[in-house]
């Protein structure tokens, strides 16, 4: 279909901005989705099949420019996988929750474009803060079809439990993480996937890696966090908007 070749510039730029904070962009293919009018049984597991293929890609970049923790990963983690799985085989009403998180996701996008001038050194939170509050993220991700990225790194920074660049290999894998769960849950709709699906995860892979490229090596902080709070605001434009 002719959609399924104009949408590829709108994949790409999405890509691109949300590797450089660690992110795979879900959000932005919903939307981009959505404007061209695909079947919403589609959207959610076209955007978690992208999600693999720039998380992946995003995970490899943060990794190698030492911006990984994995103890800060496997607890965000432990909790979140089933709670996505689950999150993406439910089907519910969503459109109070998702104002309601989009309004979140703004508070936390002004929150992080104008940061103190001095923050404290993070500190890891305690396992069992993290495992519920992953879950909880987790939940989010799959109802939203996401992979939850775009919930835990403002939390992350805004907590003082990562700084910069350095939640963006954990944002990352958490993502991957997320959006393999949530697929199990998308089961039946693999089936039926678009024709053009190979050509939007070539696209994806190549804005990716350029994203990701940047962010994990050419940003500052302050660089970093302002990427992050647009990557918030086309997030919470989406969700509310929906």
């Amino acid at each position: 279909m002719e959609a399924a070749w104009l949408i590829l510039p709108g994949f790409a730029v999405a890509a691109c901005l949300y590797a450089s904070v660690g992110h795979a962009g879900a959000s932005g293919y919903l939307a981009v989705m959505a404007l061209a009018g695909m079947a919403p049984a589609q959207m959610k597991p076209v955007a978690l099949l992208l999600n693999v293929v720039v998380a992946t890609i995003a995970l490899i970049q943060f990794a190698r420019a030492s911006c990984f923790s994995w103890r800060l990963f496997w607890p965000f983690a432990l909790g979140a996988a089933p709670f996505a799985a689950l999150g993406g085989a439910l089907q519910v009403p969503d459109g109070a929750y998702r104002v309601l998180v989009g309004l979140g996701l703004l508070l936390s996008a002004m929150r992080l474009a104008w940061p103190a001038a001095a923050t404290a050194e993070p500190v890891l939170p305690n396992w069992w803060i993290a495992v519920p509050l992953g879950a909880g993220i987790g939940l989010l991700a799959g109802l939203t079809g996401t992979g939850g990225g775009i919930y835990l790194s403002p939390l992350l920074i805004l907590c003082r439990w990562g700084a910069g660049r350095d939640t963006g290999g954990v944002a990352a894998a958490f993502i991957l993480a997320n959006s393999l769960a949530g697929l199990l849950g998308h089961r039946p709709d693999l089936a039926a996937l678009p024709a053009a699906l190979p050509w939007w995860a070539l696209t994806v892979a190549s804005a990716g890696f350029l994203g990701a490229w940047l962010g994990s090596r050419r940003t500052t902080p302050l660089l970093f966090k302002r990427l992050l709070a647009a990557v918030l605001i086309v997030a919470a434009g989406k969700l509310i908007l929906a």
